[in-house]
């Protein structure tokens, strides 16, 4: 990261002050030995719940959980043995999403009014689920009274704000060094999606590239195949195509690429008792293995480039 100005400084010593468990937001593991031109970002993956917020919700600690992308950063543990940087957060998706707009907020959950340049009328908003989420898991409301306003700025502030610091700068550096650099955006999904007829997902994994605006497609297709070389049933864009973290950052007309990642839970989780099962340790080595496969095609891929300049 690059030097702290007075208010990032600021925000983080509102972190420690409000929310101590959270200090720090985030964490950042260093790649070993052979770096290479791709990081690994895990924004749903926290689980540092904080007493105040747990006190102020309506829902238990379990029930809380239930949007938590859960163990996706340890499923991604093997990255930076691969040579890739791996960022995950330590705060929560239900008590911040980092994989929104910094400012997409609910009206209906805040006692005061929102200042005029947050944005209250996105589809995620209309759904309850905005950068300060009103709702978890199947439609549940999380608050048990309106929230006030500068709550959700401090939140920002304090979290989001130097996530996405940490983030920018690594992404920034890694295309700079290399000329094309690769963000993988790891994530979970439900088995069932959400909705009336809660209907199974029919894939193993989906990788997500906002149909071809956020990747060059040889490096989609490269993480595609390499999947499914290993049994898994890959699907591309549905029905995920990548949210705020794949659109923002994706500019792979300038070298700027990123792949989302949706990993099925029933691969690897109890979803109803947020626990690891028997099929979390093969998943993680085969993740591993793909980071691996994928540090050596981004390196080649870099070279080749190179050369015909």
């Amino acid at each position: 990261m690059t030097g702290r100005g007075e208010q990032q400084i600021g925000e983080e010593e509102a972190s420690t002050r409000l929310w101590p468990e959270l200090d720090p937001p985030f964490e950042l593991v260093a790649p070993q030995g052979r770096e290479a031109p791709f990081l690994v970002n895990c924004p749903h993956s926290g689980r540092v719940y904080p007493q105040r917020f747990v006190a102020a919700s309506r829902l238990d600690s379990l029930t809380l959980r239930r949007s938590e992308d859960a163990y996706v950063d340890e499923l991604f543990a093997g990255a930076p043995q691969a040579g890739a940087p791996l960022l995950r957060a330590r705060f929560p998706r239900a008590f911040l999403d980092a994989n929104r707009e910094p400012y997409e907020l609910d009206p209906r959950m805040f006692a005061d009014r929102l200042p005029g340049y947050a944005n209250t009328r996105s589809n995620r908003v209309a759904a309850g689920l905005g950068t300060i989420p009103r709702l978890v898991g199947e439609g549940l409301e999380i608050y048990a009274a309106p929230l006030p306003a500068a709550e959700a700025a401090a939140r920002i502030g304090a979290l989001y704000l130097p996530y996405h610091a940490a983030l920018k700068a690594l992404f920034d550096a890694m295309q700079a060094r290399w000329g094309d650099a690769v963000l993988i955006d790891a994530h979970s999904m439900p088995s069932h999606l959400l909705g009336p007829k809660s209907e199974k997902v029919d894939a193993d994994i989906v990788i997500g590239d906002r149909f071809g605006a956020s990747a060059e497609a040889d490096i989609s297709v490269f993480v595609s195949d390499a999947l499914r070389a290993r049994g898994y049933r890959v699907a591309c864009n549905k029905p995920y195509a990548g949210g705020f973290i794949t659109e923002h950052y994706g500019r792979p007309h300038v070298g700027a690429h990123v792949v989302q990642i949706e990993i099925n839970r029933a691969l690897y989780l109890d979803e109803k008792r947020i626990e690891k099962t028997e099929g979390f340790a093969p998943l993680a080595a085969d993740l591993s293995l793909l980071c691996g496969d994928l540090a050596a095609y981004l390196r080649a891929r870099v070279h080749r480039r190179a050369a015909a300049e």
